[in-house]
């Protein structure tokens, strides 16, 4: 069984950054699909940014339309963490965060294909 646990979130002003990070521990997570997604008040959850490995040290990531060219994910297979860099973050970016893995190679942001999730972290930002 796999856990996740996300840290970073917070409050920031409009403008500012923050760093979200996820710690996957019960095994070793080299290979799969690891992701963010988020959850405002009131709205479903959306896919936000994903990192799938194709090999030990290689992964391709792909992004929701809102989020790219100001968020950035990565993943530390050595350390079994993904992280997700926000820049330019934006008050409709306000919601609880949430990591998430899967056991194979997904590419785009569907969320059926996820077995494992993490409690979320919130993340508001401020005008």
């Amino acid at each position: 069984q796999l856990q996740l646990v996300e840290s970073g979130g917070g409050l920031v002003q409009a403008g500012g950054s923050l760093r979200l990070s996820c710690v996957a521990s019960g095994r070793t997570f080299s290979s799969g699909t690891m992701g963010w997604f988020r959850q405002a008040p009131g709205k479903e959850r959306e896919f936000v940014a994903a990192a799938a490995a194709y090999s030990s040290s290689f992964y391709s990531t792909d992004y929701a339309d809102s989020v790219k060219g100001r968020f950035t994910i990565s993943r530390d297979n050595a350390r079994n963490t993904v992280t997700l860099q926000m820049n330019n973050l934006k008050p409709e970016d306000t919601a609880v965060y949430y990591c998430a893995a899967a056991n194979g190679y997904y590419r785009g942001g569907d969320s059926n294909v996820y077995n494992y999730w993490g409690q979320g972290t919130q993340v508001t930002v401020s005008h």
